[in-house]
């Protein structure tokens, strides 16, 4: 199923940057794709990365050797390969992780328990990519407020 945010609205037409249904395909399949790289492809391209499936072995297989070979075609180099959490958070809706807690507190929410059980793992995906030290959180409170959390 194909999701877009409220917050990725202002890209999501042209597919400029990586949205987040793309990038926990990316964390689930161990790729690590640059935005130049993602600057590369066709919008088509951008598009089948979305729509493509990668939930069962075979699809996360597939799917990875897809966008292997496509970077590969499209820069000469392929993309960089990461470790894949056995065990990733955002699926995890019974443990709020401790630095999305303290993000959210910086904008004044406390989650509850029950608030982060009852997101989807894709919005528990965006808030932790969002929370993370170093990255641009500019989207953080826009989601937490998507999400009905602030």
């Amino acid at each position: 199923m194909v999701v877009f945010f409220e917050f990725e609205a202002d890209f999501v037409d042209s597919l400029r940057c990586i949205p987040m249904q793309v990038r926990q395909k990316l964390d689930i399949s161990g790729i690590k794709l640059k935005l130049s790289d993602w600057s590369h492809l066709t919008k088509d391209e951008r598009e089948a990365l979305v729509e493509l499936p990668c939930s069962t072995e075979s699809e996360i297989q597939t799917y990875k050797e897809y966008l292997q070979n496509l970077i590969l075609q499209r820069t000469g180099t392929p993309p960089a390969e990461l470790p894949i959490e056995p065990h990733p958070a955002w699926l995890d809706a019974n443990t709020l992780p401790t630095n999305l807690q303290e993000k959210a507190r910086e904008f004044g929410v406390t989650l509850s328990p029950q608030q982060w059980a009852e997101l989807t793992s894709l919005q528990r995906f965006a808030l932790i990519k969002l929370s993370r030290p170093g990255h641009e959180n500019q989207n953080f409170p826009k989601a937490l407020k998507e999400f009905h959390l602030l």
